[in-house]
Formats: C-alpha cells, structure tokens, sequence
C-alpha cells in the first residue's frame, strides 16, 4: 500500500503566503515552514545559552517544521480575514481538524504515533513539554512574518510598512527575552544588502 503523506508536504511549496499583500519575492509554506524551524530552534538555543532555560531545540524545530502542513488542503488564508471574523475563525478551525485527520490517514500506522501529534498543535495537553515548546514555535511563527516585513521595506515596499510596526508590536508583547535578544542583536542584520553584510563582517564586526 502507498501512503502520500510525504507526498503532501512537498506540495507545500505551492501554497502561496501573503495572497492579499503585493510583494517584492513570493514566499510559499515550504520556504516558510523552513524559516520558523530555524527560528523556533535559535530562540530556543538563546533561551538555553543566554538565560540558563531547559529548552528541547531540536524537538521546536520538528514542530515548527510541521506546524502549518494542513495549509497543504486549507491553503494560507490571510490573517486579517481569519481573525477579524470568529465565525469564520471557528470554521477555520474545523477545517484545520479535518484536514489534520486526512493527513493523519495517510502516515503508514507503525508510524502515526510519531507524526500525527504534530499535526495537531492545539492537541497539545496543557502543561506537557511540548506545550511550552509551542510558545516558542509560535514566538518564531510571528517573527518570520515580521522578517518578511523587514525585508520587504528594506527594498523599498511601503506596502509591508504598516505590517512591519503591528508584527513588531506583537513580537514585543510576548515579553519573551530570547525575542529580546534576537531583535536587537540578530534582526538588524536582515536590512542590509548583501555587500553591507559582507563588509561588516570583513571589519569584524560580527
């Protein structure tokens, strides 16, 4: 018998992000799957290091890199469409859960207990290690996005500027110091151009 469960995931790099924002480089739910599991593991790593936490990176990093594949069948529906709505936000949640089931249908069995969970974040039992992990894979769900802003203004694209000042105020009032310390020290790096960074690097500044 076939399972496609793979099969899937790959199809998420055509799943478009940003549908209703006019944007200088087009981002997919693969690229940006790739991109949260990279920031999930950083905050993690900086929690760790840089304020003596108990962290499992690697485990965020496997949970971010899952965290959006039911968008493979739901597609990437705007924010601002989802949230500003609680009907729709509802139906939005039932059609996340049944397409959390098809996929869960198409892992061969032997290994379901391994991945269907990470199909299903909100499953997550309160006060599990994954769920406080979760915090962090959302902490990094909401940075990528605000990245995508830094980036497109940095090229020019008012159209990501208001984006840009809401996602850095959400980012700022998740009081998380790991978010902190990846804002001041790392994010100012994603408004320079590549021979800015190539230079200030060749002047040791990093």
């Amino acid at each position: 018998m076939n399972y496609h469960f793979s099969a899937y995931l790959y199809r998420l790099q055509y799943i478009q992000r940003w549908s209703l924002m006019r944007s200088t480089a087009p981002e997919n739910v693969a690229q940006h799957s790739f991109q949260v599991a990279l920031l999930a593991h950083m905050l993690c790593t900086i929690g760790n290091v840089r304020f003596s936490r108990s962290l499992n990176a690697d485990r965020a990093a496997t949970m971010a890199l899952f965290h959006d594949a039911t968008e493979v069948f739901t597609g990437d529906i705007a924010t601002p469409v989802k949230h500003n709505n609680p009907l729709l936000l509802s139906s939005f949640r039932e059609m996340e859960q049944a397409a959390a089931d098809r996929l869960a249908a198409m892992i061969p069995p032997e290994l379901g207990a391994v991945y269907a969970p990470l199909l299903q974040p909100q499953a997550i039992p309160p006060g599990s290690p994954d769920a406080g992990l979760l915090r962090y894979v959302k902490a990094a769900d909401i940075l990528d996005a605000y990245l995508k802003c830094v980036w497109e203004t940095a090229a020019g694209n008012r159209e990501f500027a208001s984006a840009k000042e809401q996602t850095a105020a959400k980012l700022h009032a998740l009081a998380m110091p790991e978010m902190e310390y990846f804002l001041t020290h790392m994010a100012p790096s994603f408004e320079m151009s590549l021979d800015e960074l190539s230079s200030s690097m060749n002047q040791g500044d990093l």
